[in-house]
């Protein structure tokens, strides 16, 4: 791991693992460099993962102190991990070079591995059933920030990552500049090499930018955290939804639909009593009439902070079946590392509770 020094040296240098390849290039020239450096760093940077300028073992010593001199690796550090007893998931506290943490989770499905990468550390939007946002917000990510994300997974389980997830920490429409250009490197086939259609985003309804990604046309999925039908429900939910309503929101969709051809994957956390009856699945039916969509459900996770509760096994299946007679598919999120919590926020929350001295470390 390369030296830390102070945090004005870290923002006085570049941040490298950020740079396109043609920008690399450009820099690299400037400061005397053949562009075929520039090809071996970003290799190194990308398509291998290191961690530290002295890693680069075809650089030469002098050209390292160069690099270590002009720019900054931004790399994500393991601070805890927990390990699933039933299916393989990893659930990852990392650590930031600023002493902030995020999260992150691994799945192992049939196709392969998937990651749900955070994009910001804590989030902003405050949606009532999500430990994320009873954290706090701290900042956005960078892009290098996400990228060491897949890339320290990868390493420290000797995988190949084949599907990423912007689902964890934050929210990826509130932080649109990083998110593209992390999204442009990791679909580099010369580095992370992870295509677009691999790729989930998912927002909670960011409806400005949603029009944005239409003029992008991306080949991502689209996902959308809609959770309830109305405004009323919605509102009380997710305090978005009182700048961008569900009709609004659900208008951006359509046009995305369209525009890119691409199925929107619409997020529903069931909550017992709440959003999970039969007049919320026939209303949620008929808002979603006509769209190329697709409807995830998902039991809402236990959250201290808030009284909601799962729905139970057989209104989900009814809350199924109204959809489908509708015409609407819809399937139920697979859970994963149930044994260890592995819904994004929880042991970031835990532990800054833990650095305030307001509850017992482990």
């Amino acid at each position: 791991m390369q030296d830390l020094q102070s945090a004005e040296g870290m923002r006085e240098r570049t941040d490298i693992k950020s740079m396109t390849k043609a920008e690399l290039a450009e820099d690299f020239k400037r400061l005397g460099f053949p562009k075929y450096r520039a090809d071996q760093v970003y290799g190194w940077l990308h398509a291998k993962g290191v961690e530290s300028f002295d890693e680069m073992t075809n650089i030469s010593k002098d050209m390292r102190s160069v690099l270590l001199q002009n720019y900054y690796i931004f790399n994500v550090t393991i601070e805890k991990k927990f390990v699933s007893a039933y299916d393989d998931t990893v659930k990852y506290l990392f650590k930031l070079d600023d002493g902030e943490y995020i999260e992150s989770v691994l799945m192992h499905y049939h196709h392969g591995w998937t990651i749900c990468i955070s994009t910001q550390a804590g989030c902003r939007m405050g949606c009532t059933f999500c430990a994320t946002g009873m954290g706090g917000f701290a900042r956005n990510l960078r892009p290098s920030e996400m990228l060491s994300q897949i890339t320290t997974a990868q390493r420290d389980n000797d995988i190949r990552i084949s599907n990423v997830v912007l689902m964890g920490m934050g929210e990826p429409l509130d932080n649109f500049d990083n998110v593209m250009r992390f999204l442009e490197l990791v679909s580099d086939l010369d580095g992370v090499g992870i295509g677009m259609r691999h790729i989930s985003l998912s927002t909670c309804g960011v409806v400005d930018r949603i029009y944005e990604l239409i003029d992008l046309k991306p080949q991502f999925t689209l996902s959308v955290s809609l959770h309830a039908p109305n405004d009323r429900l919605r509102s009380e939910m997710m305090p978005i939804n009182k700048k961008w309503n569900v009709d609004r929101l659900l208008e951006a969709c359509r046009k995305y639909a369209e525009a890119t051809h691409r199925r929107i994957s619409f997020e529903y956390s069931l909550i017992k009593d709440k959003n999970d009856t039969d007049e919320c699945a026939r209303e949620l039916a008929g808002k979603l009439r006509g769209m190329l969509c697709h409807v995830n459900l998902i039991p809402v996770n236990t959250v201290k902070g808030n009284s909601y509760e799962r729905s139970s096994p057989h209104q989900i299946q009814r809350f199924i079946r109204i959809l489908e007679n509708s015409g609407i598919t819809a399937t139920v999120r697979r859970t994963l590392g149930a044994d260890i919590n592995a819904s994004c926020g929880q042991l970031r929350r835990r532990k800054k509770e833990e650095s305030d001295g307001n509850i017992q470390q482990d």
